[in-house]
């Protein structure tokens, strides 16, 4: 447990929630904190707005509140930020910003949910820390506040007093971390198995959102090439290769993928790759050797390095841990952590 405060009552978890809060990134952390008080953990939770008086969120469901936030006038453990789909509004509101402010004031550590983190940044609470958000926010959040340094691939960071965490589910990675963080790895362990989650994800955000983060092209003369390696990732997407597809030389197209994409033709064929291989993955039963042949990767020593030097993950435990199970006699199971790393050596011998 942290030992910067004596644990002589229950630690208390401040919620706050305004109009169009997004559902799961409130719900998500109560239930975290709320199962942890079955196995060894104690948390009080107070879900706060602004008046005190219940909200509707993005989902068009109403949650009540505890308190209004003038009511909390004491220090406490946690006080959690979520967001929400319309964050650029929120961002201008000068009396929930306050109130971010003030509940912040008195909390020991702050925490923010996916776009949670952009009222944390437009508070000024994030001023030269490390910061994460949703993966398709993350460029905003970077350009929109300078002096926040973004990371855009984890799943949490946690900065001094100041935590934050990227998607909604992401959340639940973050509350676990407070809960072993407050109370122990077994609490948090017995939290994780009871809700059906991972403890720690392996990888990082970008092994949700690879095809994503390639902006589209209006370069004629770029699309059908992007389209191409899209199409058939197994083909020999050389730089000339591709050049020749374009009609254009080879220093005209490294040009255009650096104007358009801001990456190396290499670096984009390996993504779509890579790509392409999560989805063999999950969805079938080939061999590591027979995966990176089709995909192109050659063999399966090349797969896994891009798999680790991307995903930080192996390819053998990256099917363990998040392939979809079919209907039928066989039901979904979870598969914990450890048992998921277990196939590197068998990555390492494919």
């Amino acid at each position: 447990m942290n030992h910067n405060h004596p644990r002589t009552g229950p630690l208390t978890i401040i919620v706050l929630v305004f109009p169009g809060v997004r559902l799961l990134d409130v719900t998500g952390p109560i239930e975290v904190f709320a199962s942890a008080d079955e196995f060894g953990g104690r948390y009080r939770v107070r879900v706060v707005s602004e008046d005190g008086a219940a909200v509707i969120t993005s989902a068009g469901t109403r949650i009540g509140a505890d308190l209004a936030v003038d009511d909390v006038r004491e220090p406490y453990d946690v006080l959690v930020v979520p967001g929400g789909p319309e964050w650029e509004t929120a961002i201008k509101d000068d009396t929930l910003l306050d109130a971010v402010r003030r509940l912040h004031g008195m909390a020991r550590c702050t925490a923010s949910v996916c776009t949670g983190a952009f009222l944390l940044a437009a508070a000024g609470l994030l001023r030269g820390r490390r910061a994460v958000t949703h993966w398709r926010q993350s460029r905003q959040l970077a350009v929109r506040f300078p002096s926040v340094r973004v990371q855009p691939d984890a799943l949490f960071v946690r900065d001094g007093p100041m935590m934050t965490s990227a998607g909604v589910s992401a959340g639940i990675d973050l509350s676990l971390a407070l809960v072993e963080e407050h109370f122990g790895a077994e609490v948090a362990r017995a939290v994780a198995k009871d809700m059906v989650v991972f403890m720690q994800r392996p990888g990082g955000q970008s092994q949700f959102s690879v095809r994503s983060q390639v902006p589209y092209s209006r370069q004629e003369t770029l699309r059908p090439v992007l389209d191409a390696v899209v199409a058939n990732p197994g083909a020999p997407h050389t730089l000339a290769a591709m050049s020749r597809r374009a009609d254009v030389s080879v220093r005209h197209m490294s040009r255009l993928f650096d104007e358009e994409l801001g990456t190396t033709p290499a670096r984009y064929v390996e993504r779509v790759r890579l790509e392409a291989a999560q989805v063999l993955l999950e969805t079938g039963d080939d061999p590591l050797p027979v995966v990176a042949r089709r995909t192109g990767f050659g063999s399966a020593e090349s797969l896994r390095r891009a798999f680790v030097r991307h995903l930080r993950v192996t390819p053998g435990a990256f099917r363990t841990s998040f392939r979809t199970t079919g209907t039928g006699t066989v039901t979904g199971t979870r598969v914990d952590t450890d048992t998921a790393m277990a196939n590197t050596e068998q990555d390492r011998q494919a």
